[in-house]
């Protein structure tokens, strides 16, 4: 499948390079990195069997592959995409998120129930611990101190968990959001964390400190994931089976805007003016302006899951 491009993203030219989405493939076993707004595939790299998720900090990318057993992490400076160092010794870590100020990847790993360390520099894995079986997405509050964890794809409890200091995490409770959980997103002000569903058709917005419900958003059809385009923009939440993206207000829950996605476009990630997603069910990346004005649809694999955007 060609690309369809439509227009131009003006956030190559901001950032002084050009803009490009990582995307894992788990069928291929690969990680293709796909240049925006072009669509033209720049590199396929060879992974551990079963890539699923991924994450990017400056010029290291983490990729976990639950099949295997293997966490990978890759060179990511510009073409030179290459592995430097397979992790093993995990069950099936499944979901990759890195911090931003520390240089860390933490790894969440399903069916032990734990969260691992891996410092990026030093090449090590710094320390694992116990949060709860099922532990499966996460995210980090924009100061780096705590995350929030769901304990499950279909999680009715959710970890909070201490970061300060940032390699010796440690458990303070868990709680019972009072419905199926899937993803979470920390707004970018750190005072609110967007809940998804699992099966419902809304999103949660609950209250950081005390886990109080603020108010929710009817999107569509669970799951649903949530990523914010810049520090103080909009939300953008997607809902794969109902082919749909929505821009929110994030502080009423308002919908500004809606659009078509392709069928399966449960994933995201956003950078500066664009929102891309990928097609879990028919391997599509597709980029969106922060308008929700289509730039992009592109085939890049036989089934694209995870997603990071960065600039070589």
């Amino acid at each position: 499948m060609t690309a369809l491009v439509l227009a131009t993203s003006a956030s190559a030219g901001k950032t002084g390079g050009n803009v490009v989405a990582l995307v894992t493939a788990e069928q291929q076993n690969q990680l293709i990195a796909v240049e925006l707004p072009s669509g033209k595939i720049l590199r396929r790299v060879a992974l551990a069997r079963g890539p699923e998720n991924v994450a990017v900090w400056r010029t290291k990318v983490v990729v976990a592959s639950p099949a295997s057993g293997a966490v990978t992490l890759l060179d990511g400076h510009g073409p030179y995409l290459g592995p430097i160092k397979v992790f093993r010794g995990f069950e099936a870590p499944h979901i990759v998120a890195t911090s931003s100020r520390r240089g860390l990847a933490y790894v969440t790993d399903d069916p032990r129930g734990e969260l691992s360390v891996i410092g990026l520099g030093s090449r090590r894995l710094i320390a694992r611990i116990r949060v709860g079986v099922g532990a499966h997405h996460m995210s980090i509050s924009p100061d780096g101190h705590h995350m929030w964890i769901a304990l499950g794809e279909r999680a009715t409890s959710i970890a909070v968990v201490d970061l300060s200091p940032a390699t010796r995490p440690r458990l303070l409770r868990r709680f019972s959001p009072g419905f199926a959980a899937h993803d979470l997103t920390f707004s970018p002000d750190g005072r609110r964390v967007w809940v998804t569903s699992a099966s419902e058709d809304s999103v949660h917005v609950l209250n950081a400190r005390t886990g109080r419900e603020a108010f929710a958003v009817r999107v569509g059809s669970g799951p649903q994931h949530v990523a914010f385009a810049h520090p103080n923009g909009s939300a953008f939440v997607t809902s794969g089976y109902s082919s749909r993206i929505v821009k929110v207000d994030p502080a009423s829950g308002r919908i500004l805007a809606r659009a078509r996605t392709p069928y399966g476009s449960f994933n995201l990630s956003s950078m500066g003016d664009l929102v891309t997603t990928t097609s879990l069910l028919n391997g599509t990346v597709t980029e969106f302006d922060v308008n929700l004005r289509r730039l992009l649809t592109v085939k890049a694999a036989d089934s694209a899951r995870g997603i990071a955007v960065t600039v070589w």
